[in-house]
């Protein structure tokens, strides 16, 4: 593992505490380095532009910083994460993105996948991929299509990945018996006392106990899944508006694959912001849903199972709730995992799941409709 000296803890650096150019040119690049700024929306890991200037034109790179508190074993992720994209790039020789079909590794300068400073912070860079972009909030059934393909192709690709079995990077991930549990605990413990302001959505959880155990009781087969398909993990062409690539590969293990749909399900289907406080706005809307399904099973119908096809509904209820019920244990311990910017954001990232859950709830005959003449 290579080695930079930097300043600081996970979290709570600027810019300037952290080096980044000292960071960044420990990377294999060509090139004078010339800055680097925060991108992307992601909540969990600190993600930069670095620019390089080559030749008298400036390139850039995808420079990440893998929040270690959350993925405590650095080396078996980017160990799954070197696997599946060095398999996916032999997938996807020829498939006219120009090389931009899969995020591309960029060793250090010693030849690793990753680079670790004295501070114990974890840093990796991709090679940026341009011409292409990502959205937070789904525009049209098109895009929707488009990123629920590319999600299937990109488990369709993975369903030859030679053994053996990928690291578990978050140990039950999608085990939602368990992350009710842990709602429970953290309503019981209410260290910051905020129960008494969420007693309506802990009421609307309890009723729903149920739903927990659904997949895991289905006796579905394990597939290598991305276990994080939220829409903005696909980049999407600026010119034709195709499926370029899926990023954010953290959660990349062995999983099942409606809880992929199911994440299309809950980040799509709703046009309104996740964390939206305004909930009239947030509605399923039977379109978008349509084009994901279609546009999923376009890449998975050959090699998905009935009894997969036949949970995929189910799976969007799911995966919202668990989703809603993560938020709500986060603001009852005092949010401690995901990255918040006022007080009462996880409360109402929670609220907006919940909505939706309750929106596909009203629509799920119809939802099993198009499944099953799809199917």
């Amino acid at each position: 593992m290579s080695k930079a000296t930097t300043r600081g803890s996970f979290g709570k650096d600027s810019m300037h505490d952290l080096n980044l150019g000292l960071i960044a040119s420990a990377f294999d690049v060509a090139g004078v380095f010339l800055a680097a700024t925060p991108c992307g929306s992601g909540h969990i890991n600190d993600s930069y532009c670095a620019v390089f200037q080559y030749q008298n034109l400036p390139v850039r790179y995808l420079l990440q910083r893998i929040n270690h508190l959350i993925f405590q074993n650095p080396a078996a992720l980017m160990e799954n994460i070197q696997r599946v994209t060095s398999h996916l790039a032999t997938q996807a020789d020829g498939d006219g993105t120009g090389g931009r079909g899969v995020l591309t590794l960029i060793p250090t300068r010693d030849g690793d996948a990753w680079l670790g400073d004295v501070n114990g912070n974890y840093w990796r860079m991709y090679r940026f991929i341009e011409n292409a972009r990502t959205y937070d909030v789904v525009e049209s059934p098109d895009q929707a299509f488009q990123a629920a393909r590319a999600f299937g192709e990109f488990q369709r690709m993975l369903v030859s990945l030679p053994a053996p079995r990928l690291h578990d990077t978050i140990p039950d991930f999608h085990n939602t018996p368990k992350r009710f549990l842990a709602l429970e605990r953290a309503a019981d413990a209410d260290v910051a006392a905020r129960v008494v302001l969420a007693r309506p959505e802990i009421e609307f959880a309890l009723a729903r106990r149920s739903l927990t155990s659904v997949l895991l009781d289905a006796n579905l087969p394990e597939r290598v899944t991305h276990n994080d398909t939220k829409f903005n993990n696909v980049m999407l062409d600026d010119a034709t508006g195709e499926g370029v690539c899926v990023i954010d590969l953290d959660t990349v293990m062995p999983g099942l694959a409606p809880y992929d749909f199911g994440d299309m399900v809950r980040t799509t289907t709703s046009s309104a912001a996740e964390d939206e406080q305004d909930l009239s706005k947030v509605v399923m809307e039977f379109p978008l849903f349509e084009a994901l399904l279609r546009g999923y099973l376009a890449s998975t119908g050959g090699f998905l199972t009935r009894l997969e096809k036949e949970h995929l509904v189910v799976a969007g209820k799911l995966i919202t709730f668990e989703i809603g019920i993560r938020f709500l244990t986060d603001y009852l311990a005092g949010d401690t995992y995901y990255k918040v910017h006022r007080g009462d954001h996880n409360l109402d990232r929670c609220r907006t799941q919940f909505r939706l859950v309750r929106s596909i709830e009203q629509q799920e005959d119809a939802m099993e409709r198009l499944v099953r003449s799809l199917g």
